[in-house]
């Protein structure tokens, strides 16, 4: 994968210069193959120009939500097994060196992201079935984007693709311990302008699963369109997961970040959350204290994890509870662990969903789960990182030897 100079970033027909300026990266669309785009950030500006390969050229009257010649051949579905992910997708540039503040990184390496995206293609790595619904930009990081899920056996008929707004990029720093720090850039961008009239309903109506973050509930018209795709799904008795992946900077304010959170918590099935996510919904209690998060388990809910990152994780239903160690290694970078691990468990409840009520199995599922999440923290990137199933059973055989 390219490596990015900090003075410039250089991807084939991509050239992305800095230069100081603030915020702005609503484009207007052009029948011209040749897009020329300045996109302000606070401290930087993106200025791109780049040539459209004649696969991905559109009409003048392109539109909004476009389905693109890119996603007319994905993966068969298995509707037996099959999880749906909403949400983000979007490129994380991650630092050569860790330990660096972002100004000091000297080169970055591009790498595909977003949350339901990492899952998405989780489970596909796994040997699952799975499909991606979401909006990127119709530019050269969002055909990427596409093919990159395809690559990797993810239905992609979901996706959208907007003329008019730039697919998400998130600068990500490592610090010497593996753990990230973030600066985003979409404001808005195409994630964040999906409509609900763009939702493909029969997809989501087919899955054994939908899964989703928080993300997509900061703004509209992409707020809407999560909460009409969650009752699709739950009108069609498919069981619906939630991982709040809580990411503070892109909210207003950490109060409306607790509301939206918490907006949605009672219509999920399955909820995933880290220590971090507990003491932040519960005002600072201690995420260690079982009394603290079963305050978190409403009526419905049929599995409630808590990560804890290389300890591994615990897991409460209303019949038991319990924890599970992790794999120990040695962490690179911990972008995508947590959703590396939601693939794991998501990969084996859409194939037997009666692992909820056998514990013995289910706590099998979460070794599985934890093995997922560690292997992808030795290597940098998410999607780059997520482990095959041959990679997950072999590092599992590794432990028991």
């Amino acid at each position: 994968m390219a490596l990015v100079q900090s003075s410039a970033l250089c991807f084939g027909a991509i050239s992305l210069n800095f230069r100081p300026s603030s915020w702005s990266n609503r484009l207007s669309s052009s029948a011209d193959s040749r897009l020329c785009s300045t996109v302000k950030a606070s401290g930087l500006t993106l200025t791109q120009s780049s040539h459209r390969s004649s696969r991905f050229s559109s009409p003048p009257c392109a539109r909004p939500g476009k389905v693109l010649s890119s996603i007319q051949e994905s993966p068969e579905i298995d509707e037996s097994s099959l999880v749906v992910c909403f949400g983000e997708m979007l490129i994380d540039f991650v630092p050569t060196i860790s330990g660096l503040a972002l100004a000091e990184a000297p080169a970055f390496k591009k790498a595909p992201g977003g949350a339901p995206a990492n899952v998405a293609v989780g489970i596909a790595r796994l040997g699952g079935s799975s499909a991606f619904i979401g909006k990127v930009g119709e530019d050269e990081f969002g055909y990427m984007l596409a093919d990159i899920l395809k690559e990797n056996n993810v239905n992609n008929e979901g996706m959208r693709f907007d003329p008019g707004a730039r697919t998400a990029l998130a600068f990500v720093t490592l610090k010497k311990d593996g753990e990230r720090e973030f600066m985003f850039y979409r404001n808005p961008s195409a994630d964040m302008l999906l409509e609900e009239s763009e939702l493909d309903l029969d997809l989501i109506r087919k899955a054994k699963i939908f899964h989703y973050g928080s993300i997509s509930l900061i703004t509209e018209p992409c707020k809407s369109a999560h909460i009409a795709a969650t009752k699709v799904a739950k009108d069609a008795g498919v069981l619906l997961s939630y991982d709040p992946n809580l990411r503070l900077p892109l909210w207003p304010s950490a109060e409306s970040a607790r509301e939206g959170i918490l907006s949605i918590w009672d219509t999920a099935d399955i909820i995933k959350i880290s220590e971090e996510e507990i003491a932040f919904l519960t005002n600072g209690e201690d995420p260690y204290d079982d009394n603290v998060v079963r305050k978190l388990y409403h009526p419905n809910l049929k599995l409630l994890l808590v990560t804890e990152g290389p300890d591994g994780c615990r897991y409460y239903t209303k019949e038991f509870s319990g924890r599970v160690k992790g794999l120990k290694v040695n962490p690179v970078d911990t972008t995508g662990a947590g959703d590396a691990f939601v693939a794991g468990v998501l990969s084996k409840l859409a194939a037997d969903v009666l692992l909820l009520q056998d514990e013995n199995r289910l706590r099998d599922a979460l070794r599985f789960a934890n093995a997922c999440g560690a292997i992808t923290v030795t290597e940098r990137g998410a999607i780059p990182a997520l482990p095959t199933r041959e990679a997950v059973m072999n590092a599992l055989l590794e432990t028991v030897a």
